[in-house]
């Protein structure tokens, strides 16, 4: 992987960017965006992260900012800035953040079917099955690559103090062996775990070679098996 203006190549046409972490009920958590240029130089943000003037500068080298992700209800923070300052892009939510954001003019919802705009390089379905949230996860098809949130967090244990590292633990988001966090994976014992093993399923149908997380470790060996592993609780408890 290369770096260069904060930018971090995964594969061709499709960049990570390091955000600065943010607060979250006493935990310090990283941010992270993806960058995916479609065929016609059009930009794919998912999950944006503070727009500042050297990242600006650094996209505009790229290509044209032309779609905004907020892949679930968490990952919103930073989108009203990026829409004032891409005033022609086309924002996208899903059903709970634009709810939750209504003074951002979303362009529609995310569904289980990719929008026209990009379903040629990018699939993505929704991981359904909880009523406290759902996620829209994206697979770029040329490189390969599954594109998360919250779905699986994957924190190296050093990123925690001591006192935090033992609930990250308890919670089961540490690398090597990250998952989706504890209290989101209870929540599908009052919603629909067989929603979730359909989701799921369809995920692994995907062939996936790297998996990238917004927060923590990304997975770029054996992703495959990596993703099997970290919903063997769903497994389990089916």
């Amino acid at each position: 992987m290369n770096n260069s203006d904060n930018l971090i190549t995964v594969a061709e046409n499709i960049w990570i960017c390091n955000g600065e972490d943010v607060n979250f009920y006493g935990f310090s958590y990283s941010t992270r965006m993806t960058i995916i240029r479609l065929a016609n130089n059009e930009l794919w943000i998912h999950s944006p992260i503070r727009l500042n003037e050297s990242l600006q500068q650094a996209l505009k080298e790229l290509g044209e900012v032309r779609y905004l992700i907020a892949p679930n209800k968490l990952h919103h923070l930073f989108l009203s800035d990026w829409v004032v300052s891409y005033p022609k892009a086309l924002t996208f939510g899903t059903h709970e953040v634009c709810q939750k954001r209504d003074d951002i003019s979303f362009t529609a919802e995310l569904t289980d079917t990719p929008e026209t705009y990009w379903q040629q390089e990018i699939d993505q379905t929704i991981f359904h099955g909880s009523p406290a949230m759902e996620e829209t996860v994206f697979y770029h098809k040329p490189s390969k690559t599954l594109i998360v949130t919250d779905l699986i967090e994957n924190f190296d244990p050093d990123h925690f103090n001591r006192w935090q590292r033992a609930i990250a633990r308890f919670t089961g988001v540490l690398a090597p062996h990250g998952k989706m966090p504890a209290d989101w994976r209870l929540s599908f014992s009052f919603g629909s775990k067989q929603q979730a093993l359909q989701s799921l399923d369809l995920i692994l149908s995907w062939d996936i070679k790297t998996i990238i997380l917004a927060h923590g470790e990304c997975i770029f060996q054996d992703a495959r098996s990596f993703l099997i592993e970290s919903f063997k609780w769903l497994e389990a408890h089916h």
